[in-house]
Formats: structure tokens, C-alpha cells, sequence
């Protein structure tokens, strides 16, 4: 496995992202569920595309419905009794049909005026004493409203709906049950402005979760963002400190050598008090570029040396204090490193061996492999991971530190010095490996 692929995997598996929802995946991945959420969407992109094209269609449906009905229908009421459409001439059944019919075009574009206009139709229609099959469009009317219109109007609405069929019922037209008749028409008012209803939460629900993912996706690379500054100040502070000490060393030893072969009367002063001087120039710039980054209370922390390979010694002794065994193994010559190469082993361990503590707690063992040879140095720190018989954890065991810091120590580190990192649970499937190779440069290399 290359070490681009394990480091993605290490990513997914520490939790730098939020894993979908396993519900979700399985109706994605149904072959009837996943056709259909994908036609739906396929459905909303063309109709975004043309608006009007499911406006048409929605007005010739309501034409195609109700047009036997005005060639061949014979006047009959939902409820079975004949209404008086015999009396009024053919034209105005067919105005009444269009004037419910066409307002439907722009219900999208104002739900409410197009609910009162068909409203109003209704209530005109009902008072002729005739049933127009051409009355469900007050029912898809009502609907539009409910899911795309003002909830102020809405309320409003409902109540004209309610009275236009309670009034039509029980006055305008005759119906032998009453009764029935306003039961079964209050259903379907209550029907279509529910249907309206449940539709527009779940859209407003869906939009939602898409904002709220948006936003901690955003979240999340800030995070990472963020701690990659943080390490890389860190380790641009530490190395201000290992390059402004040999700078110092260079400085001192160009001015020694400088006032000894000025008192010999050697050529070479001239040349060594120019190193000395370009020395001190140098440790200037150094510190007025890195200095930006030194914070506050940098100014109050203790004036120690940086660790190296020699204090991983103390850093195992605290480690095994904490009830996790370590075997330390060493190939090569670490001493010879430079200080800058071995602050990033230092800290490569001490993040490795901070994870296998925080994770796996104690009872795990830990092996650490310091190699050199080739140029190169590997580092490889490698856990049991939690214990079989160790007591269920309440916080799941992803191997994350908030936002992926360790990680992105760790790869920050390694990719100074061109370092390739593989982090990922072992091909066993127990346990945590961490394995970082440095491509060090003989210039990192002490004589």
C-alpha cells in the first residue's frame, strides 16, 4: 500500500471526516430505493431547468380529467345526486373548467393569489349548483400553498377552503347526507394542506443537513488548517533556536579564527572576519523573519535545549511509569544525526507513544524501531492496541486528537526532510503502526 492510499485511510479511520450515515448508505446502495432517490433528483435538476414544463403538465392533467366529463358526463355530484348543470348552457361549464384550470400555470410563482382566484371560482361554480371534476384544482391549489406559500396565508386559507365546503354542501348544492358530504370534503382539504405540510418540513429538513454539512466541512478544514499553523510555528520555532545556536557556534569560531590569524599576519583575517560578519547578519534576519511567530508567553518559557535522541530515554522511563511496556530498538548511528533531525524523531515518537496512551490506555505494548542506514531514517512505532480483556471504553477508538493534531504533527514534521508516513491499524487488524521514513541529507549528518 502506497503511502498516499494508507494515509487517506488513516484519515477516514481517525475521524477527519464525518462517515455518512450507515441508513442512508443502505438506501443508497438499494437497487429500488437508490433508483428512485436518484430519478427524484434527476426529476428536481430538470424541473430547476424548466419550471414551466411541470406547470403545463399539471394544468393538462386537469383538462384531460374533466373534459369527458363535459362531453359525455351526465351531471352527477361526488355524492351521487344530478346537479343542475342541465339549465346552463354548454360555454359556461367550459369558462367555469378553464377558469379552474389555468390559474394552476402560475401557482408556483403566487400560491396564494392563484388559491383565492380558484377559490372564487369554486364558490361561483357551487352557487350555479354544479360538480366540476375540474374542482380538484382548489385541492392542488391548497397543496402548492401549503408547501411553497406564506404559513401566515396559509391559516387563512384552510379557513376559506373549509367554509367554501361546508357552505357548498349544506347550501348551495343538494346533497341527501350533509353530513357525509362535509366529512369527506373536510378530509380532502385536510389531506392536501397535510401532504403540503410534511413536503415543505422535508425540504427545509434536507436543506438543513446539506447547510449544516457545508458548514462542518468548512469547520473541519479550518481545523486542519489551523493545527498545520500551529505545528509549523512550532517547528519553525524550534528550528530558529537549532539553526540560531550553530549560527552562534559558526559566529564565535569565524571570530577566533579571524583575531588568531590576524595576530599571525595570515591573509585569511580579512576572509574570516567577512564569515563572522555575514554570520551575524544572518542570525539578524533569522530572527526578524521566524521571530513573528514566537507568541506571548514564548517570552516566559523555560530556556532549555530541545530534545533529541538521547532524551527518548526519560521519555520511555514515563511512558512504562504510565503501565504501557515498551521495547526500544536502535539500528545505526542516531548520535550522528543533526539536532534538527533528531528534535523531529523526538517528536515523531512522543506523538506516536501519546496516541497509544490515549487510545489504548494501559495494558498495551509498544515497539519502537529507530533505524539509519542509506541516508535515510526510519522511524517505527507500532501498539498491541487495547487488551481483550480490558473494560469497554466510552469514547469509541477512532485514534483521533480532536481535529487530527497528532496526524498532522506528524506528517508536518516529516515532510521537511521529503519523509513519506504510513499511520494505520495493522494487517492483523489489532493494534496502531505508525511508520515515517526521513530522507535525511548528509548535511544533516554530524562527522
Amino acid at each position: 500500500m502506497s503511502a498516499e492510499r494508507a494515509a487517506a485511510a488513516a484519515d477516514t479511520a481517525r475521524g477527519t471526516a464525518l462517515p455518512p450515515s450507515p441508513g442512508f448508505d443502505a438506501d443508497w446502495t438499494h437497487p429500488v430505493l437508490g433508483r428512485m432517490w436518484r430519478g427524484q433528483q434527476d426529476r428536481q435538476r430538470f424541473d430547476r431547468r424548466h419550471p414551466w414544463l411541470l406547470d403545463t403538465a399539471v394544468v393538462l392533467f386537469v383538462v384531460c380529467v374533466s373534459l369527458p366529463d363535459l362531453l359525455w358526463g351526465h351531471g352527477g355530484s361526488p355524492f351521487g345526486d344530478m346537479d343542475s348543470r342541465d339549465r346552463l348552457p354548454a360555454g359556461v361549464l367550459f369558462v367555469l373548467t378553464a377558469a379552474l384550470a389555468v390559474p394552476l400555470w402560475w401557482r408556483r410563482r403566487a400560491p396564494a393569489v392563484v388559491f383565492c382566484v380558484i377559490a372564487l371560482v369554486s364558490l361561483v361554480q357551487w352557487s350555479l349548483g354544479v360538480w366540476l371534476p375540474a374542482g380538484i384544482s382548489a385541492l392542488i391549489a391548497l397543496y402548492t400553498l401549503a408547501r411553497q406559500g406564506p404559513l401566515r396565508v396559509l391559516g387563512w386559507a384552510v379557513a376559506v377552503a373549509a367554509a367554501n365546503v361546508i357552505l357548498a354542501v349544506s347550501v348551495l348544492v343538494p346533497v341527501e347526507h350533509p353530513l357525509l358530504g362535509v366529512f369527506f370534503m373536510l378530509g380532502t382539504v385536510t389531506a392536501a394542506t397535510a401532504v403540503g405540510l410534511t413536503l415543505r418540513i422535508r425540504q427545509m429538513y434536507l436543506a438543513a443537513l446539506e447547510d449544516r454539512a457545508r458548514r462542518l466541512e468548512i469547520e473541519n478544514e479550518q481545523r486542519v488548517r489551523l493545527t498545520a499553523a500551529a505545528e509549523r510555528s512550532r517547528v519553525a520555532r524550534e528550528m530558529h533556536d537549532i539553526v540560531g545556536h550553530n549560527l552562534s557556534v559558526m559566529v564565535s569560531v569565524a571570530d577566533g579564527a579571524a583575531i588568531l590569524a590576524t595576530n599571525r599576519g595570515e591573509q585569511s583575517a580579512d576572509a574570516l572576519r567577512v564569515l563572522g560578519d555575514t554570520g551575524r547578519q544572518a542570525m539578524s534576519e533569522l530572527r526578524r523573519v521566524l521571530g513573528v511567530l514566537r507568541e506571548e508567553h514564548d517570552d516566559e518559557r523555560m530556556l532549555a535545549p530541545q530534545p533529541g535522541i538521547r532524551d527518548l530515554e526519560p521519555l520511555l522511563a514515563r511512558v512504562r511509569a504510565a503501565g504501557v511496556p515498551v521495547t526500544y530498538r536502535t539500528v545505526g548511528h542516531l548520535d550522528a544525526l543533526g539536532d534538527g533531525v533528531q528534535l523531529t524523531v523526538y517528536r515523531i515518537v512522543q506523538e506516536s507513544l501519546t496516541n497509544t496512551l490515549r487510545h489504548a490506555g494501559a495494558g498495551t505494548s509498544a515497539e519502537i524501531t529507530l533505524a539509519v542506514e542509506a541516508g535515510e531514517v526510519r522511524i517505527r512505532v507500532a501498539d498491541t492496541g487495547v487488551p481483550p480483556e480490558a473494560l469497554p471504553r466510552a469514547k469509541p477508538e477512532t485514534r483521533d486528537d480532536g481535529p487530527g493534531h497528532g496526524l498532522v504533527g506528524i506528517r508536518q514534521r516529516a515532510a521537511m526532510y521529503g519523509g513519506t508516513v504510513v499511520i494505520g491499524p495493522h494487517d492483523t487488524g489489532h493494534g496502531w503502526l505508525v511508520d515515517v521514513v526521513l530522507d535525511v541529507p548528509a548535511g544533516e549528518r554530524l562527522p
